[in-house]
């Protein structure tokens, strides 16, 4: 079924390395299978070419560095009405 954005929507995004895991797939594909079957009307998941997260630990994709764990941003447009109502997919975040 086509979604249709009509009237006001929220922008949510969550923050993954890309080595997170979630029962040994990537945690990226879980949490995308996760909304698709919610029903969400769409999610792109965007790979970042450096940062660091709370370890301060720098991850870039520069060749001299190549780092394993670039950061990953999932991106979701969604009624803020629907990101609330079923906040299941947080069940996924340090599952690894």
């Amino acid at each position: 079924m086509p979604h249709r954005f009509t009237g006001e929507r929220t922008l949510m995004r969550i923050f993954i390395g890309e080595s997170d895991k979630y029962h040994g797939k990537p945690l990226y594909e879980a949490l995308l299978e996760k909304l698709r079957a919610k029903g969400l009307a769409g999610a792109t998941v965007l790979r970042g070419v450096a940062g660091f997260g709370a370890s301060s630990v720098m991850h870039t994709d520069k060749v001299l560095r190549l780092s394993l764990d670039l950061p990953l941003i999932i991106e979701i447009v969604e009624t803020e009405e629907t990101i609330q109502s079923d906040r299941g997919w947080a069940d996924y975040a340090g599952a690894g």
